[in-house]
């Protein structure tokens, strides 16, 4: 990843004695892909992680085997997801493998906890372990398992770069991004499946192209997109889950944006279209330590209350951030320390 020129865009206080410093690198677009504002450097290049989750899901649907295996919204909405393993995400995935015939066994993406503590300790308590249902990715996983089927092509293999799913997905996000193919490095994700390491003015365009799909898309892609941007803001619920950024952002927002985290900082936000940008923002954000539990909602939401998408005093237990000692007691904040404003292009 490059990291020159990242700038501070989150300081943690300690009786207002500045603590740690989280820097990072921000970029706004209008819908014809112009800057509106950015921090640091937009060509720095990065893993999309979760992030690439709403595009992933395109060609699926592109395909006609939303159609074929009767995929509701609330399914599309899973596919995007990194959801918090509660009953109602498990429920999902779980039609989601029944309307597809395809059984539990088949998910690469692994077993973990629910990220829901509640359910996890239920879990621990009920001496019950984790399947790959409760993986964070499931959702996409079964998305990708009822993709192959519908292709015709294995489900043994479906993580393998060199699937027809997965070069399928490489091709959407190369469209998307307008970065090519050979250009786009892989990695393999935390699910074991692969993902793309790209510029935050890359992540950027793609947001734009999803919410705002440009006149050279054919019908069924604009459709597609349009079908993800509903899926996501009908049911942010399933995005993410109870006291997850995602949710939280798109429930506050009242339906203006569609958020999507990824691991290791980063943070996709499409400002859907209204009078003020008739073509939407596209918003990506990459935390350069990583820190995705109080820099990223930390700097995610301020973006958003500057930009006037959420009101100045919405969601002010999250941003500033309390920081508390072991008694409870608030010894310090997490806080936003950039000014918009003052960067518009």
């Amino acid at each position: 990843m490059v990291t020159k020129e990242a700038e501070i865009l989150v300081k943690v206080t300690r009786n207002q004695f500045v603590e740690s410093l989280h820097r990072g690198h921000l970029v706004i677009l209008d819908g014809n892909g112009k800057v509106v504002t950015k921090l640091g450097n937009e060509k720095t290049s990065t893993f999309m992680r979760s992030s690439a989750k709403p595009f992933q899901v395109l060609p699926f649907l592109t395909s006609g085997g939303a159609e074929r295996f009767c995929f509701d919204e609330a399914e599309i909405a899973l596919a995007c997801a990194s959801h918090s393993g509660e009953e109602i995400h498990v429920k999902t995935v779980k039609r989601m493998l029944e309307k597809s015939g395809i059984d539990e066994s088949y998910l690469k993406c692994g077993a973990h906890l629910p990220f829901n503590e509640v359910v996890a300790q239920q879990m621990i308590r009920e001496g019950r372990e984790p399947t790959a249902i409760h993986n964070n990715c499931s959702g996409k996983h079964a998305m990708m398992l009822a993709f192959a089927k519908h292709l015709g092509q294995s489900l043994d293999n479906y993580i393998e770069e060199n699937h027809q799913v997965q070069r399928e997905i490489l091709e959407v996000i190369s469209k998307f991004t307008e970065t090519p193919l050979e250009l786009i490095r892989t990695g393999i994700d935390g699910c074991s499946a692969p993902n793309f390491a790209l510029s935050v003015e890359a992540m950027a365009k793609a947001v734009v192209k999803l919410i705002f799909p440009p006149d050279e898309f054919d019908p069924a892609l604009k459709q597609a997109c349009k079908t993800v941007v509903s899926a996501m803001t009908k049911y942010p619920e399933l995005i993410g889950g109870t006291e997850r950024l995602d949710t939280i952002l798109m429930k506050a927002s009242s339906g203006k944006i569609i958020s999507k985290i990824g691991a290791e900082g980063v943070w996709i936000c499409g400002v859907l279209p209204q009078s003020k940008w008739k073509k939407g923002l596209g918003i990506a954000l990459k935390i350069e330590d990583g820190d995705d539990r109080r820099a990223r909602p930390v700097a995610a939401i301020e973006i958003l209350r500057q930009l006037g998408i959420i009101g100045q005093k919405e969601l002010r237990e999250y941003s500033p951030m309390p920081m508390k000692n072991r008694k409870g007691e608030i010894v310090g904040f997490a806080q936003a320390c950039f000014d918009l404003k003052e960067l518009f292009c």
